[in-house]
């Protein structure tokens, strides 16, 4: 897992346990802050913005409190997970209604849930045969081999391949094919070699790749919706955090379905119907409109997602150089 992903999380997580207020163990009104030494008017020091909790408690109520954070996460976990599967249009609406309070905010929610899923989808990844260096990049270990039947016979048919596309060519496009086939092939050689290494660099970068959908899928409702003048960027974007956060929660279900029963890709099927309630609920179409709308988006995210792999492909093949 990449660290920038994790610190994202880790911070989103925290942000849980930094909103419950405590007045049990909070500093007296009227106290002087304990960092800056002015007079408290709140839970918030008004000057430099700490919090007035007091820390000193003893080691049973830490324990319950940490349960008590982990399984209540202030009520909005439970508010915000049956409004996202079920009601979706309703959570988007509240939000930029400005009733967020009660919800997970949804950038959090996204980078969540987002981890949730690299995380239930790496489950048949085997990384036993790798370590990661002192920089982060994977390398492989010491009693890692390679297959070199299987390399072998790469070998043969990339440069039967070869062959066949060099004298298909005109003259003057051998010269750059030549130029630009050396390197591939010659990366291709080295996935034919170590496939694990290779796909778990894929797994690596796609987490950063991933976070990609948000940008695009933001600009494609923009285009889509641009009639629609009371509806901007930010509105778009927030519909698209919670859209894939909710893709991605099933998702995240399917691959679970998938190791222990054997089955759960036809969950795949609430999908479009869980779209076209967001859409039609949030931006108020019709039901013809919506389904264009939905058809066009789909195809702009089939075009986009094949951008993005392209780019995860080619940073894949640069790390097996």
């Amino acid at each position: 897992m990449t660290e920038e992903l994790d610190t994202a999380v880790a911070d989103s997580i925290g942000g849980w346990f930094r909103a419950r207020h405590k007045p049990a163990h909070s500093t007296t009104l009227g106290s002087p802050c304990a960092n800056c030494g002015e007079i408290l008017l709140g839970p918030w020091c008004h000057a430099c913005g700490q919090h007035s909790e007091n820390y000193h408690r003893s080691l049973r109520h830490l324990i319950a409190e940490a349960f008590e954070s982990l399984f209540h996460f202030d009520g909005r976990l439970w508010r915000t997970l049956p409004d996202l599967t079920l009601r979706p249009d309703r959570l988007t609406k509240n939000f930029l209604a400005g009733h967020r309070a009660p919800q997970i905010p949804p950038l959090r929610l996204f980078l969540i849930t987002l981890l949730l899923v690299f995380v239930t989808g790496s489950i048949h990844t085997n990384i036993s045969s790798f370590r990661v260096g002192d920089h982060g990049q994977l390398v492989a270990s010491p009693n890692a081999t390679p297959d070199p039947n299987a390399t072998a016979e790469v070998k043969a048919q990339l440069a039967d391949a070869n062959c066949q596309v060099e004298q298909a060519l005109p003259p003057q496009a051998l010269s750059i094919y030549r130029a630009t086939s050396g390197w591939l092939i010659g990366r291709l050689k080295a996935v034919a070699g170590d496939p694990e290494r290779f796909l778990l660099i894929l797994e690596n970068w796609g987490e950063r790749f991933a976070f990609l959908a948000l940008p695009m899928s933001t600009l494609l409702l923009s285009v889509l919706f641009i009639a629609r003048r009371k509806f901007f960027v930010f509105d778009h974007a927030i519909f698209s955090l919670h859209s894939l956060s909710a893709m991605g929660l099933l998702l995240s279900l399917v691959f679970v379905l998938e190791r222990l029963a054997g089955t759960g890709a036809w969950l795949l099927l609430a999908a479009p119907i869980h779209l076209f309630r967001h859409m039609r609920g949030v931006y108020g179409t019709g039901v013809a409109s919506t389904l264009i709308r939905m058809a066009l988006l789909f195809m702009g995210s089939v075009i986009g997602f094949g951008l993005i792999v392209t780019g995860l492909l080619a940073v894949g093949l640069t790390s097996m150089g």
